[in-house]
């Protein structure tokens, strides 16, 4: 598909997310997906709720267009910027990770009672407490 909008870089995962305008009701948003998953080789969930859609999609596509559909859907669409992604903070030297058991953690609670910790009184067969004859 040529792309008819201005020109978008590739994405380097083949993913993007673009916040789509224009949408009154999950029709829209159903709407916009369909078009986008009629795409060969494209893959998009629209929310409503955020305005946002996340798509996949393969080689030989471009973020253009994926834009230049859902435009011509009669909605806007742009892409949304992704944050860098830092790179894991080296470990400092002469320190190890401690083995999973000698890790300091809280013990997690029993999952389950012990049935003789039950110190309810015991019930008549028809399901009303036992009456105590020495009581009134």
């Amino acid at each position: 598909m040529a792309s008819t909008a201005a020109p978008f870089p590739a994405a380097d995962a083949s993913e993007a997310e673009l916040m789509i305008g224009g949408m009154t009701c999950a029709s829209c948003a159903a709407r916009v997906e369909k078009k986008l998953n009629r795409m060969e080789g494209v893959t998009a969930t629209v929310n409503y709720a955020t305005e946002k859609a996340r798509v996949t999609f393969g080689e030989g596509l471009e973020l253009g267009d994926l834009v230049a559909t859902v435009e011509k859907t009669g909605y806007t669409a742009r892409p949304v910027a992704q944050p860098p992604v830092p790179p894991p903070a080296p470990a400092p030297e002469g320190t190890r990770e401690a083995p999973r058991d000698q890790r300091s953690s809280p013990r997690s609670p029993p999952r389950h009672r012990r049935r003789s910790s039950c110190r309810s009184p015991p019930r008549s067969p028809r399901g009303s407490p036992r009456r105590n004859p020495l009581r009134s």
